[in-house]
């Protein structure tokens, strides 16, 4: 995988740390002297609403958005917006998923079986993690659960980058008060 562009949509709700994931990745693959774009769409984030940020490192990057059936990896905060990235997804897709689905107002809930029937029509490389309950048991803190995933994805080599360039990156990006428990999120995983 190292000759190869590696392209990554992250989709999740407002305030589950999108962007701060975005900036952890592009750091670390920047450090890694690979040639880093990357994109982001807010929507009513403040409210809840959809948060989508993408990422593609590698060599020769042209544009910071991925393509129709073009991701690599979808990393998916919550259930319902694991959905809404189908567009990215081809066979060849992978799905790390963190088992959470945040209540739509005024409507009911997608059950979680058929989330998983409607991806497995495009993938069946999907990994569902109870990331955020993890990181609530082990950490007090359910917002952790996107530096988990990541973790998770390096040490399952589902992201082509190095667990050093990560840490570094958090190290550098997470303000000095969050560190310690970003740190130890990120080394949950390895357990």
């Amino acid at each position: 995988m190292e000759n190869k562009n590696f392209n990554l949509v992250i989709v999740g709700v407002g305030g589950q740390g999108q962007i701060t994931l975005l900036r952890i990745l592009a750091q670390a693959a920047f450090s890694e002297k690979k040639e880093v774009k990357t994109s982001e769409l807010h929507g009513l984030s403040q409210r809840g609403g959809s948060v989508e940020v993408q990422i593609r490192f590698g060599k020769n990057i042209q544009s910071p958005l991925v393509s129709q059936a073009g991701a690599d990896l979808v990393l998916a905060l919550e259930m319902h917006e694991a959905l809404r990235a189908l567009y990215y997804c081809s066979e060849k897709t992978k799905f790390l998923i963190n088992k959470n689905l945040v209540p739509i107002p005024g409507q009911s809930s997608i059950p979680e079986n058929e989330i998983l029937n409607e991806i497995k029509k495009f993938t069946k490389e999907i990994a569902i993690i109870n990331a955020a309950e993890i990181c609530k048991k082990e950490l007090g803190n359910e917002i952790l659960a996107g530096i988990y995933l990541i973790g998770y994805g390096i040490n399952k080599k589902i992201i082509p980058l190095k667990r050093e360039s990560i840490f570094n990156a958090i190290k550098k990006l997470i303000p000095e008060k969050y560190l310690e428990l970003n740190l130890r999120a990120f080394n949950l995983a390895k357990s």
